[in-house]
């Protein structure tokens, strides 16, 4: 609980009030590797913490695993449009580490928005930030080189590559694994 405090301190000024009230709002997870956090066809309820671990979010398309996020330490995870209209996932989100994750129901988080200004503002912040890196990633598959968008991953995520299989980071990045190993072969 003490590091989702820091990093939420470290998002916007919380005070004592606030900071004891989610100590009582959030519930720890710890989960094995491989183990699915949420499965398409399910309604996602929760918003995470990701307090330690990895775990990544894929479509099945056509018998094929597509992924299209990655999560690390200190990430708010969820099925988003899920989250937000209650209507079923889409998605899979699959644990790649075993996990150490924060959970906080979609009803408390709104009992709290209402309630305390100070956490809407929070969680608005949280979401612009979510917002952005959907669009940069967005605008990267649109407009970078294969090599760009392996080095910007590398540039952001330098650890990705020994938590991750390189066919998850392929299927990310919109190329095969032998395009990837080429493009690894000449950086």
């Amino acid at each position: 609980m003490k590091q989702l405090l820091t990093h939420l301190k470290n998002i916007h000024h919380l005070s004592e009030t606030i900071q004891e009230q989610l100590q009582h709002c959030f519930t720890q997870l710890v989960l094995p590797r491989n183990e699915l956090l949420i499965a398409e066809g399910k309604i996602c309820r929760h918003l995470y913490f990701l307090e330690q671990g990895c775990l990544r979010g894929f479509y099945n398309l056509d018998g094929k695993e597509v992924t299209h996020w990655f999560g690390f330490e200190n990430d708010f995870v969820t099925s988003f449009h899920s989250f937000i209209t209650q209507e079923p996932a889409v998605e899979n989100i699959q644990l790649m580490e075993g996990c150490v994750l924060w959970a906080i129901s979609r009803e408390t988080l709104n009992g709290l928005l209402d309630k305390y200004h100070e956490v809407e503002r929070l969680t608005r912040i949280a979401y612009e930030q979510y917002y952005l890196r959907l669009e940069e990633r967005y605008v990267n598959g649109q407009f970078k080189t294969a090599a760009e968008l392996y080095e910007n991953l590398l540039k952001r995520t330098p650890h990705i590559i020994e938590r991750v299989p390189l066919g998850y980071i392929a299927s990310y990045l919109g190329m095969s694994q032998e395009t990837l190993s080429r493009v690894r072969s000449r950086l």
